[in-house]
């Protein structure tokens, strides 16, 4: 089994989308070049939906085309439709994901649509996506429990997820969205959506709500993960879950890798760097543990 990890960073989008204050485009696209200046290869710019839903991203034309795009890194969009995915193709994005909820609840209460309705209106954004040569990843939601239903069957995670996959999507990351996950339900998890997809096609996704993301991490590399979803300085949370911390943080995961001897590619000092400087444009510390120490560390030294 492979000792390369790949993270594929989320903050921009996902830890940026539900900021009340207004950031301006440019320390968005700051973001995004320091985080690659830091060894991540797979970097998620924005999203594509509707300025009306997520008004933080009423940019995401502006912020993708102003990114000095490097070689053989990755800027995928989320895109929610066909109008969404016009508008990224237009800017020349390459890549883009798709997202829908394992829970029936929370796909009524999200977006107004059972799970199987969802999946239809992806459809036709695959089949354009495949015409125009844009990779697709998938995003499974609440794999390991939803605010309005509680658990969720793994029965209904796994067919969401073989969906994604025959339907087109190169990668499917399985998000535990109110981060209620512990390392024995997630590793149970992994294990049964990777009867039907090979595990080298699946990602995690964990929220830190309960302080259980980085043990939920290190069960799933256990079971043979190597790409994990992360938010520098753990930006993000769910809106819809009571008390959520947000995304765990990209430097934590980081200093698990190095603990675990694997290779990932990422300078951590540079990271948690990152991570303070996006902190403190946002007013708040950094929800990393391991920046802040790492930090610490490096200002008591004696010179």
């Amino acid at each position: 089994m492979s000792d390369l990890i790949r993270i594929v960073e989320v903050g921009p989008r996902d830890g940026l989308q539900n900021e009340a204050r207004n950031i301006p485009a440019a320390i968005k696209v700051a973001l995004i070049e320091r985080l690659v200046a830091c060894g991540l290869t797979s970097v998620e710019a924005t999203s594509f939906v509707s300025p009306k839903w997520v008004p933080q991203l009423a940019d995401a034309a502006e912020v993708f085309s102003a990114i000095r795009r490097m070689p053989k890194v990755r800027y995928p969009v989320l895109v929610p439709n066909l109008q969404g995915l016009e508008r990224a193709l237009a800017v020349g994005v390459q890549e883009i994901a798709v997202f829908a909820a394992a829970s029936e609840a929370f796909s009524q209460r999200n977006i107004n649509a059972s799970v199987t309705e969802s999946l239809q209106r992806f459809a036709p954004v695959l089949d354009k996506a495949r015409e125009a040569g844009v990779a697709v990843r998938g995003y499974v939601s609440t794999v390991l429990g939803c605010p309005y239903q509680g658990d969720v069957p793994l029965a209904d995670v796994v067919r969401v997820a073989h969906h994604l996959h025959n339907a087109g999507c190169y990668e499917v990351s399985l998000g535990d969205t109110i981060g209620v996950g512990t390392p024995r339900k997630a590793r149970a998890m992994v294990q049964a959506v990777a009867n039907e997809i090979p595990i080298g096609a699946l990602a995690v996704h964990f929220h830190d709500t309960w302080g259980q993301a980085i043990a939920n991490i290190h069960a799933c590399l256990d079971a043979g993960v190597r790409v994990v979803d992360s938010a520098v300085a753990g930006l993000g949370g769910c809106p819809y879950a009571a008390g959520a911390s947000g995304n765990v943080a990209t430097e934590d995961v980081v200093y698990l890798l190095d603990g675990l001897g694997l290779s990932h590619g990422v300078d951590l000092g540079a990271l948690a760097e990152t991570g303070e400087w996006i902190s403190g444009q946002l007013g708040r510390e950094s929800a990393s543990k391991a920046g802040r120490a790492l930090l610490a560390r490096q200002t008591t030294r004696p010179h």
